[in-house]
């Protein structure tokens, strides 16, 4: 399975030691488009990589911190406010441009559970059929832990051969001591080799393990 694997600490380094100084933002990010389905997707073009999690994970801002352009992704305080799949056209600072594609945020969206339920069939098109994607970083809560939603995504995912990298967000919000224990469990109860990437959109923790990740899947 392609689908854990790689990111290994030991992997990124060898990968990336001479091909990457690791910078914490993008030269340029715009914004594409977005779709509420596969016949608004835009062309197929660049390498893409999604980012998928629960829908008050911090998706969005962490993608702003990522790229280094406040409100490019739009945060909200209302959970599940991104409905549609999201397109953001990204220049690292070395490298050919990527895409960055914001999907919608599951579990504890504020809406009806038909509106719900017409996302996934929308999410699995793309992620099943496009063929630009190169890899889905899943999100998890530092704090929330793995939820149902999480895990059956990943075991999705892994059925599929799709490559997926699992991120804890808002690191910033538990004590230093925690951090590493909510890390741990996060991999027992997944099943990873390796401890999830942390990472903080207020700290700018794990930010340069993100564009590791990236440049080695390119």
């Amino acid at each position: 399975m392609r689908t854990l694997a790689w990111y290994h600490e030991s992997t990124l380094t060898e990968l990336c030691r001479s091909c990457y100084s690791i910078r914490l933002k993008a030269r340029s990010a715009t914004y594409v488009t977005s779709a509420t389905g596969e016949a608004g997707f835009p062309p197929a073009g660049a390498p893409e990589f999604a980012f998928a999690g629960r829908s008050n994970v911090g998706k969005s801002s962490l993608i702003n911190t990522l790229v280094g352009v406040p409100k490019l992704a739009r945060a909200s305080n209302t959970p599940g406010r991104t409905r549609l799949l999201n397109w953001f056209e990204v220049q690292p600072q070395k490298g050919p441009k990527v895409n960055f594609v914001d999907l919608p945020g599951f579990g504890y969206a504020r809406v009806p559970r038909e509106m719900r339920d017409a996302w996934r069939p929308m999410v699995e098109s793309y992620l099943t059929k496009r063929e630009t994607l190169r890899l889905v970083f899943i999100l998890v809560d530092a704090r929330r832990g793995v939820q149902d939603e999480e895990a059956e995504l990943l075991e999705w995912l892994g059925e599929c051969d799709l490559p997926a990298c699992i991120v804890m967000t808002k690191t910033d919000k538990l004590s230093k001591s925690k951090r590493k224990p909510a890390a741990l469990t996060i991999k027992r109860e997944l099943g990873l080799p390796r401890p999830p990437i942390m990472t903080s959109a207020e700290t700018n923790e794990g930010l340069a393990d993100l564009w590791r990740v990236v440049h080695a899947v390119l």
